[in-house]
């Protein structure tokens, strides 16, 4: 289902799954009390919630499975330390047979996002209910000419300054490539821009025709609805230059409102809390939802998932080298970010905000150089000789770190592994049954970002208990009961705690007997 502004008759952009009118709606999830300042409770059975059929939860995308007359339902504890578990449910209560939905962890699965723009969340702050509505403050066409070089062909407002988009829309290398799509950050703003190169009959464009259309908006949350448009409208530039009505039309439909804050920006991401967390699931995080991507993720990186964690855990700057296309890169980019986040109050306030920059290139070293902590990719193999700009350098899936400190954290040990093992047996779990019995309720990027969360909550969970003890000591047995290993995770642990502030003596003489 298409749905069409009556503002911009021209325009087709915004894809929205079509409604069932035959499925009532989910009511208000319910608060439960607890202490101030007191960590999630855990629930120690998964609680069940059925999303709308036909719908990923959490997206507000159509999963493409069909509808799903079926009322049984059951719950699976996506868990880092735990076996698989499941528990069946129907709509009457009796028992019926096994399907997986995402529950558990002491949270409620949350309602699809994006269906309804004047929803308003309880405990979202305005700005983060803001940040979720359409707010495009530029759209802009950019060209490759031969004699100039990249450069900004038109945009609207005419007044907005995009110095460097031209660079950051169309990456270092794309001339051998016929598309791509490019996520990047302009100052406060991010960007999504399309990439085409058309072959052209003409001497004086050198045989071919190369354009990027894009957008900048405050959050990078709702730059995925609009790729198919800006797809089809660099098409459209190719094919006939210079006719901008659609984009015009667009931008003013689109056009952002933009807070009486001094500047006007909205920085980064959203504050992150865990009210907003448990209620709608990371919107911040879902850039895109592309078919695959933590899938793709997952099997490219293999094992080796774990080092990026613990890397994105201490907050570390890390650089994903790949040469064009580099679309699928800025999906890692993405991904890592998901391994560091925790749900816990209080927890990180003090450590530096692991920031996606997603693709750079040498305009950025300026800005790269006062960062403390963020996920970028490139396709300009210069930055690899620019150490000080990094902590950990990634090319493809060779993980690597000039910084003597951080060799011992790229090395796996047995506890890494078994956690590798269980984010497989997981997935596998929740591929047989969207497979078998075509479960569109479940999806992998939450597997993926619950898996991680729970385990970083355990984690910190047991520094914090310990920290207020009465003595104060991480012994080998609290660190087993982390998922960690006591002798292979120490350099890991020594470093955690320094970053993070937390005060415990680690025991360190004999961490392998206890």
């Amino acid at each position: 289902m298409v749905k069409q502004s009556d503002r911009a008759p021209l325009l087709d952009w915004e894809e929205i799954p079509p409604p069932d009118p035959n499925q009532p709606a989910l009511p208000p999830l319910p608060s439960q009390p607890r202490e101030e300042g007191a960590p999630p409770e855990k629930s120690s059975q998964p609680v069940v919630r059925r999303a709308p059929a036909g719908i990923a939860a959490g997206t507000g995308w159509s999963s493409g499975c069909g509808t799903n007359t079926n009322t049984n339902t059951a719950a699976i504890t996506y868990s880092p330390t735990r076996s698989v578990t499941a528990v069946v449910a129907s709509g009457d209560g009796s028992p019926g047979r096994p399907r997986i939905g995402l529950s558990g962890h002491g949270w409620d699965r949350p309602q699809p996002l994006g269906t309804d723009h004047n929803v308003h969340f309880p405990g979202l702050s305005v700005r983060d209910q803001w940040e979720e509505k359409d707010q495009i403050v530029a759209v802009f066409v950019v060209t490759f000419d031969t004699r100039s070089g990249n450069m900004i062909e038109w945009c609207l407002p005419h007044d907005i300054n995009l110095d460097g988009v031209e660079f950051k829309s169309m990456a270092s290398g794309s001339h051998r490539i016929t598309n791509d799509f490019i996520y990047f950050r302009k100052g406060g703003y991010f960007g999504l821009a399309c990439f085409a190169n058309m072959p052209v009959e003409s001497e004086l464009e050198r045989g071919a025709r190369m354009k990027s259309v894009g957008i900048l908006s405050p959050s990078y949350t709702l730059l995925y609805r609009y790729m198919h448009f800006l797809e089809n409208q660099v098409r459209h530039q190719l094919q006939c230059p210079g006719q901008y009505s659609p984009l015009e039309a667009f931008y003013e439909d689109k056009k952002a409102v933009l807070p009486p804050t001094g500047n006007g920006l909205v920085t980064s991401c959203p504050t992150w809390s865990v009210t907003s967390i448990n209620r709608c699931m990371h919107p911040e995080m879902k850039i895109t939802h592309p078919a695959g991507c933590m899938s793709q993720f997952i099997q490219f990186f293999g094992e080796q998932i774990m080092v990026l964690w613990k890397l994105a855990l201490l907050r570390k700057r890390l650089l994903i080298f790949s040469p064009p296309p580099v679309g699928v890169v800025c999906y890692r980019v993405y991904c890592c970010c998901c391994l560091a986040n925790v749900s816990l109050p209080g927890i990180g306030v003090s450590v530096p905000e692991l920031r996606p920059f997603f693709y750079i290139n040498i305009a950025d070293i300026t800005t790269l150089e006062t960062e403390m902590s963020y996920v970028a990719c490139t396709t300009e193999k210069i930055f690899e000789e620019k150490k000080e700009l990094y902590d950990v350098y990634i090319d493809n899936q060779n993980v690597k770190t000039h910084r003597s400190h951080l060799q011992p954290l790229l090395r796996l040990n047995a506890a890494d592994k078994e956690k590798y093992r269980k984010l497989s047996e997981q997935r596998q779990m929740l591929l047989y049954s969207q497979e078998v019995d075509g479960d569109c309720t479940s999806n992998e990027e939450d597997l993926f970002i619950l898996f991680f969360m729970e385990m970083n909550n355990r984690i910190f969970q047991t520094l914090s208990e310990v920290a207020g003890s009465v003595d104060p000591t991480l012994t080998a047995e609290h660190v087993r009961a982390m998922g960690l290993d006591p002798q292979g995770d120490r350099s890991f642990l020594v470093d955690l705690l320094e970053v993070y502030g937390i005060d415990v003596t680690l025991v360190i003489d004999n961490l392998c007997c206890p």
